[in-house]
């Protein structure tokens, strides 16, 4: 199995749910910006589309789509402690949120707040939606360690997308308990892991 990733991107999210459930992988930088891979080859060779995350599976077949990938994931670990069993309420509860992240958050903040070219007005009405899903992750975490009981995929997706707050120095200091959630995710040993392999920390 090979992850093709991105330092940061939301390929992070599924390089976190990999090393979290054990399952081996090789992994595959892609230069973004030249959509090229280590060796010089063109990344659009292997993922028409050209984003990444993109999963290759020991049979040959490449799969795409984060919140897809994180759920295909899950599965692997017998327990499926990191997604729930098929038909549970943990389960209903997690795939309900890694839908939340990938609407609400992911799909807002990206591509709009990573081109230059999107407008001021465009970047103010994306920042103000932003500001009012943060609350609401703020609200909900006030009360729970994390989005749904234990440490699921979905908080993997989470804390990928709204890092990317730092990068783009979007404050959330008005984030108290969402900020303090993001530490506890990044403190996970396996969360530690994946930011080292990926260059993102020391």
């Amino acid at each position: 199995m090979k992850l093709y990733f991105s330092p940061g991107a939301c390929s992070l999210a599924v390089h976190i749910a990999l090393r979290e459930t054990g399952t081996p992988f090789d992994l595959a930088k892609v230069d973004l910006t030249t959509h090229t891979l280590a060796d010089g080859s063109s990344y659009f060779d292997v993922a028409p589309r050209g984003y990444v995350p993109l999963l290759a599976l020991d049979d040959g077949s490449r799969h795409t789509e984060a919140a897809s990938l994180l759920q295909y994931v899950a599965d692997l670990q017998t327990s499926r402690s990191l997604v729930g069993e098929p038909g549970s309420r943990r389960r209903l509860e997690v795939v309900e949120w890694l839908t939340f992240v990938s609407t609400e958050l992911h799909k807002v903040f990206s591509p709009w707040l990573w081109h230059k070219e999107t407008a001021d007005s465009t970047r103010t009405a994306v920042k103000d939606k932003l500001a009012l899903r943060f609350a609401e992750l703020d609200r909900h975490l006030a009360s729970h360690a994390h989005l749904s009981g234990d440490f699921s995929v979905a908080d993997a997706y989470a804390f990928t997308i709204v890092n990317w707050a730092n990068f783009l120095a979007i404050p959330l200091t008005s984030y108290p308990n969402l900020q303090a959630y993001l530490a506890r995710v990044a403190a996970r040993p396996q969360v530690q892991a994946a930011l080292r392999a990926e260059g993102l920390v020391q």
